[in-house]
């Protein structure tokens, strides 16, 4: 069972959708005793990082995560939901992440580069043993809706990155923990295979 977490800041229908589509079964969860019933779970997000923190708070689920990847179950944060892996955003003004993963999370900043990055981007295959990466090349293309990203400090769980003028982490990995700063459920065939890649874990 996958389940996707509603703090009211993530396209959970067409994520849920896309799962189902691929023989997937999902539910969606709003508190902490309904972890008990997933073996992986999605924090899909879109917004702030501060108003998605809050939110986590308020439904009791921020511990409850942290023990969830503790115990090395499968989980995956897709945009938002991946920033909220680490625990510091320049995005931040009084919250902090979940920091399972170590690193911090950075707006874009190049000169004439147009914010948030909306659209169609390739992605760089850096690591070809992630398991979301099965069947993926170089140079596939994926859906980004973005103004910052996630700048691990170590290079190892990079699984693929992205170039917006500035080479940026796409694709985190770290034993049981993955990230996606795209949209998988809007990336059309590439998007579907990593999430059956997921599904299939």
């Amino acid at each position: 069972m996958i389940g996707i977490i509603d703090y009211g800041m993530g396209n959970i229908h067409s994520v849920a959708k896309a799962l189902e589509s691929l023989g997937g079964k999902t539910i969606v969860v709003n508190a902490p005793e309904e972890l008990k019933n997933c073996d992986k779970l999605v924090l899909p997000g879109v917004g702030a990082f501060d108003d998605a923190v809050s939110e986590l708070e308020r439904k009791g689920l921020i511990d409850p995560l942290k023990e969830y990847i503790a115990d090395k179950k499968v989980f995956l944060g897709i945009c938002l939901g991946m920033q909220l892996l680490f625990s510091e955003s320049q995005e931040a003004i009084s919250k902090t992440g979940l920091g399972v993963l170590k690193g911090s999370v950075v707006r874009f900043q190049a000169k004439g580069l147009k914010v948030p990055q909306m659209g169609w981007n390739q992605l760089k295959v850096e690591n070809k043993s992630c398991p979301l990466l099965q069947g993926i090349e170089d140079k596939e293309y994926v859906y980004f809706c973005h103004s910052y990203y996630p700048q691990p400090d170590e290079q190892k769980v990079v699984a693929a990155s992205t170039d917006y003028g500035v080479k940026f982490s796409s694709i985190v990995w770290q034993e049981n923990i993955f990230g996606v700063q795209f949209h998988p459920e809007k990336s059309q065939d590439t998007g579907i295979r990593i999430l059956k890649n997921f599904v299939g874990l």
